[in-house]
């Protein structure tokens, strides 16, 4: 199994919108490398929910991939915030996974204590903060769940 953490701003996709609706599509992911990471994620990965541009930002949750990448479709939608007109039907550019809302977290692991954990130095959140779909190690797993437990 592997860990991903990926980011949401809240007043647009926030960790209670997916409880409510259980399973949900993560589209609009417009960089290749969060891209790629959408490709490399496999059913049952675990992810951690982040809520960005938030007060505070941090870690609300964890949700589970449900499915595996697939074309977003909101690539060929021209009325679409995330409409990409050079991404081709037959070859698509962009990926979206569906993600399962798993638990909510008591409350927010905000970023400035996750920067104060010397262990948690290494994680790509502190080193590509603006990226939005990352990696996460087995190590920093356990440890975020440790601190949100």
């Amino acid at each position: 199994m592997n860990y991903w953490l990926m980011k949401s701003e809240p007043d647009v996709f926030s960790i209670d919108h997916l409880r409510k609706q259980k399973i949900g599509g993560w589209d609009g992911v417009r960089n290749y490398q969060a891209r790629n990471f959408i490709r490399a994620m496999k059913k049952k990965d675990r992810v951690l929910f982040y809520h960005s541009n938030a007060k505070p930002s941090g870690i609300a949750g964890i949700m589970e991939i449900a499915r595996e990448a697939y074309p977003d479709p909101t690539q060929f939608d021209p009325e679409n915030e995330h409409y990409d007109p050079g991404s081709p039907p037959n070859a698509p550019r962009w990926s979206q996974v569906d993600v399962k809302f798993l638990k909510t977290f008591r409350k927010i692991l905000p970023l400035d204590e996750i920067r104060d954990v010397p262990a948690l130095q290494g994680m790509v959140l502190l080193k590509r903060g603006r990226l939005s779909v990352q990696p996460v190690t087995t190590a920093e797993w356990r440890l975020i769940l440790r601190m949100c437990s």
